[in-house]
């Protein structure tokens, strides 16, 4: 590209869109790159600010922003992800479906930190709908050097940086435990709020079981659960270390892979997370404490999601909620659009 006077302009090829902006009305292209510039158009670029223009030429080694960012595009765009058309060398990304957003972060640090181009997206790990935006991407300068670009792609190599998961309507059961709640003494408020908390995401309870503190018996019920074809299973109280609460020990004893027994979250300090089954059949036992019953939004929230997108949670992804993992507890809850979830 090269930088002349605008009054030298015609018969030249601009090299990038020109925006007009009127405070209050609007903003949009006066012209678009590669328009061949008129006499007319002179006075229009000089009102617009524009004394001096790039034109496009062909340089050797050089990428033009458009370009540049149809390459980004390529390596942030995964599954069920659809695009903009680039202009200013930005293009938008946005969510085909209801699913799981999911970022790369590693990846997408590396290729910021290259410079000249960004990424900018939501946060990753959270429920998105059709038509949300998560992304966008642009390229700074109006030429970007095509090594800078093939650094970029190399370090992309092998899979995309952004995909949206679809999410599953899986099949559920509850086990309530507590012996207040078994002899009916007390009223059993928690699965309501689990089926509340289900049906955001339209999934129902399939099978429910209130037992009291017998560890066995919750053990026998999970496993049972899941031999009946259950996808997800929820184990609600019992999850303190009081001598009656005996529900992690009832998960553990089903052979489950235990990834953790608390969760640097609040509130939900005493949530629990195992794995049922082989390398191909891993069902989900969740134990869920007394805080997600009247908390409005818990460490629940943050996990459900990815649960029902069969996305696997690591003991270290647990670990990383603890930064962003202190709700504020609003007088008005905004959820998701806060900090709560999403330190990293």
């Amino acid at each position: 590209m090269k930088l002349i006077k605008t009054a030298d302009a015609v018969g030249t090829t601009l090299c990038h869109d020109i925006t007009r902006i009127v405070r209050g009305e609007t903003k949009g292209p006066a012209f678009r790159k590669g328009h061949v510039v008129k006499e007319e158009d002179v006075q229009i670029l000089l009102s617009l600010g524009k004394e001096n223009i790039y034109i496009w030429e062909d340089e050797t080694g050089m990428m033009h922003e458009n370009d540049a960012a149809e390459a980004l595009c390529g390596m942030c765009r995964g599954a069920n992800i659809a695009r903009s058309e680039a202009k200013e060398g930005k293009i938008e990304l946005s969510s085909m479906i209801d699913g799981l957003f999911k970022v790369n972060k590693e990846k997408m640090d590396e290729i910021n930190a290259l410079g000249q181009m960004i990424i900018a997206v939501r946060h990753g790990n959270f429920p998105v709908k059709a038509g949300d935006v998560l992304a966008g991407v642009r390229i700074i300068p109006l030429a970007i050097e095509e090594s800078r670009m093939s650094a970029a792609k190399q370090l992309c190599s092998g899979s995309p940086i952004l995909n949206v998961i679809p999410l599953k309507r899986k099949k559920v059961g509850v086990i309530t435990t507590g012996s207040e709640v078994f002899h009916g003494r007390i009223a059993d408020t928690f699965t309501p709020v689990i089926k509340e908390k289900l049906s955001e995401y339209g999934v129902d309870i399939l099978k429910h079981a209130i037992l009291g503190d017998d560890h066995e018996k919750i053990t026998g019920t999970c496993i049972e659960m899941i031999d009946s074809g259950m996808d997800l299973v929820i184990c609600t109280g019992g999850m303190s270390v009081d001598p009656d609460d005996r529900t992690p020990l009832a998960i553990q004893n089903t052979g489950a892979e235990v990834v953790s027994y608390g969760a640097p979250v609040l509130p939900g300090a005493m949530f629990m997370l195992a794995y049922y089954g082989g390398e191909n059949t891993k069902i989900p036992i969740i134990g869920l404490p007394g805080c997600v019953m009247y908390a409005e939004r818990t460490i629940f929230d943050l996990v459900l999601p990815r649960i029902l997108a069969d996305d696997p949670i690591s003991a270290k992804d647990l670990s990383l909620l603890g930064h962003g993992g202190l709700c504020l507890s609003c007088t008005k809850c905004v959820f998701p659009n806060c900090g709560f979830g999403k330190g990293r």
